[in-house]
């Protein structure tokens, strides 16, 4: 944004004493003016109005000079520490489930898991983001990602039955963990949903652990529907390993405010640094006096005043 000022605008205040000591103190104004050059002021029996416009063209433009005018240009230079974090999303045969969203009674598990998982896509601002999709099988349904609009849409194309109708659990987590592993981000997330029991993995939750210890990547879980339908201590035991939270979602809203805490915790580090850029303009009226000056200087003389 681009502002005009001056550095020392009290300066402007000598422009009042002029006029004022040119009506009240002509006896004096030779020297104010013009202290040491007599000759520019000589008594002339005929004085021009022209010569008049230069003498004070100058002397304002002196004063303006002065002040010192400048242009102020502040911008921000952010620079954003982005995230990458993997969506693990449960879609398997115990997510068509109905009556997990109040509002609508006959929409299944799966489908509010996606609604709520594109608001949480939305969201996230300078992260990348990929997502997992798993029942028997786990697999990559998008790797990481900057183009928000494209996950969503892989979001919405996400189907039951597309990988089984069993839960693989742990083949999902050790997917998502090979995927950060190789990203050079400084911050790495995964996030886990599901409203089973692990029953179809090929690595058993030991190894498991023993890896997510190791890795320098977050992990959260989230455990939809009644206690009953997941093992609420499992999840515990993969959050803590993985330095994250569990946490258990029992209808729509509170999947919707366990997303949004998950949000407020993993905010995008922002460095944002203002630089100003000043521009002056003193040369411009400095100028003008000079040129001001010099032609009164001609022009009296020419006169021979």
């Amino acid at each position: 944004m681009n502002q005009f000022s001056f550095e020392y605008p009290f300066v402007l205040g000598l422009i009042l004493l002029f006029v004022i000591c040119a009506k009240w103190c002509k006896e004096r104004s030779r020297a104010i003016y013009f202290p040491h050059v007599e000759q520019l002021l000589a008594r002339s029996a005929s004085k021009s109005s022209f010569l008049v416009w230069l003498k004070w063209i100058g002397i304002v433009a002196v004063i303006v000079a002065l002040a010192s005018p400048v242009i102020t240009k502040s911008y921000s230079n952010s620079k954003k520490e982005g995230r990458d974090i993997v969506l693990i999303i449960d879609a398997s045969d115990s997510m068509r489930q109905r009556g997990f969203d109040s509002s609508d009674i006959f929409k299944n598990k799966f489908d509010v898991v996606k609604e709520v998982v594109a608001d949480f896509i939305d969201k996230r601002e300078s992260d990348r983001l990929g997502m997992i999709t798993f029942a028997d099988v786990a697999f990559i349904s998008s790797p990481l990602t900057f183009e928000k609009d494209f996950l969503k849409n892989i979001t919405q194309m996400q189907q039951l039955g597309m990988a089984g109708k069993r839960t693989a659990i742990n083949d999902a987590v050790v997917q998502s963990y090979n995927i950060l592993s190789k990203s050079k981000a400084k911050s790495k997330i995964a996030i886990l949903l599901t409203d089973g029991v692990d029953n179809m993995s090929k690595v058993p939750f030991p190894e498991l652990e023993s890896m997510i210890k190791k890795r320098d990547i977050k992990l959260y879980t989230v455990g939809i529907g009644n206690q009953r339908d997941y093992n609420a201590k499992y999840l515990q035991a993969l959050a803590v390993a993985g330095k994250g939270e569990a946490y258990g979602a029992r209808d729509a809203s509170m999947l919707s405010k366990i997303y949004e805490e998950i949000n407020k915790l993993e905010v995008t580090k922002i460095d944002d640094k203002k630089i100003v850029q000043y521009t002056y303009l003193y040369t411009y009226p400095l100028f003008l006096a000079i040129l001001s000056f010099l032609f009164f200087i001609y022009f009296r003389t020419s006169r021979g005043t």
